[in-house]
């Protein structure tokens, strides 16, 4: 049978094998939650970078859309910055059928840590079920990466391992790693308002003192795109139903 674990932090991945796993990468506020809600709009491939100077140069050879962002506010000289309002129908700027390449504080970092892993997705509370199902395919171990806030522990990012562990817990052995098991409990007490559990997270203060309250509720929505699975394809992420 196979397993769920779950990595706390990028800092802690040397303490895992990624090889003949699949990893998710988790960054609930806010860059694999804007990652899914890109591609589910119309973006045809995100490139993730580590860096900014990356990220810029991406934008130049590829012609693409550069969005950035560190410790909360949007990279000066990017056309967007982490926000998945920023690829909805009706915002500022047309991102439907363009590509963008994309760098962040955490979850950008934690994706191009992961990628010895046999296959490399992202997750979000938005796509919570379709990580589910690509899981159950893929019938291999399962690694969730939490971004984490600059190498510690962030609990929206584990509260999801928890809701990933229990949707996959009748065919995967969920309960021989204590961390799965403390990402289940945080879970099965945040489910009955999970607005309201993560409210006393240490970084959604931080973006509620950003003044992006209106991202955060987004970013909680379960399963508002159940069919978009970004995963790495050679240089970049593009959507599993598209391919």
């Amino acid at each position: 049978m196979p397993s769920v674990d779950i990595c706390f932090s990028p800092e802690l991945l040397p303490l895992y094998q990624l090889e003949g796993r699949v990893a998710v990468i988790v960054d609930i506020l806010r860059a694999t939650s804007s990652i899914v809600t890109a591609l589910a709009n119309g973006v045809t491939h995100v490139f993730a970078t580590a860096e900014l100077d990356e990220c810029t140069a991406l934008g130049r050879q590829h012609g693409c859309l550069t969005a950035a962002e560190r410790n909360g506010v949007q990279a000066e000289g990017f056309d967007l910055g982490n926000s998945p309002f920023g690829y909805l129908p009706g915002s500022a700027l047309e991102t439907r059928g363009r590509a963008v390449a994309i760098s962040t504080t955490n979850g950008t970092q934690a994706l191009r840590r992961s990628l010895g892993a046999d296959a490399v997705v992202i997750g979000a509370f938005l796509n919570l079920q379709a990580v589910a199902d690509f899981a159950r395919r893929q019938q291999k171990d399962v690694l969730v990466v939490c971004a984490g806030w600059k190498g510690q522990f962030c609990l929206e990012d584990t509260v999801f391992g928890g809701a990933l562990a229990e949707r996959l817990a009748d065919a995967f052995d969920v309960r021989s790693s204590d961390a799965t098991l403390a990402a289940l409990h945080l879970w099965q007490q945040a489910k009955p308002d999970l607005e309201g559990y993560l409210l006393q997270s240490a970084h959604v203060r931080r973006l509620n003192h950003l003044e992006a309250h209106q991202d955060f509720a987004f970013c909680l929505r379960l399963d508002e795109y159940p069919a978009t699975l970004p995963i790495w394809r050679e240089d970049r992420l593009v959507n599993l139903a598209d391919r």
